[in-house]
């Protein structure tokens, strides 16, 4: 019982920065946190600037923006909404 409530007292000292649900599937191509991509194509996310995020994001959902891993990225950003475009966008942005 002690450790029970040495956990729930001290847990809070520990906690990470929670990372969006969403973030699973982009760390298979950009790897955890968005810093080691799996390709040297893919860009690093982590540190990026979160408008610029949410406009790459944005314009792949709306098919504006093509070429290189585009096809991926379009299926990846159609079921985002904006709420979720932004939270990964500030997530990724706030990655050091």
């Amino acid at each position: 019982m002690k450790r029970l409530i040495a956990c729930l007292l001290f847990a809070p000292m520990f906690a990470v920065a929670a990372e969006p649900a969403k973030e699973i599937v982009c760390r298979a191509c950009h790897g955890v946190g968005g810093a080691a991509p799996l390709m040297g194509l893919y860009p690093k996310l982590n540190g990026q600037n979160k408008d610029y995020l949410v406009s790459s994001i944005k314009a792949y959902k709306t098919g504006q923006r093509q070429g290189g891993m585009a096809g991926v990225m379009v299926s990846q950003s159609t079921g985002l909404s904006d709420a979720e475009i932004n939270e990964l966008a500030a997530y990724y942005a706030s990655q050091p």
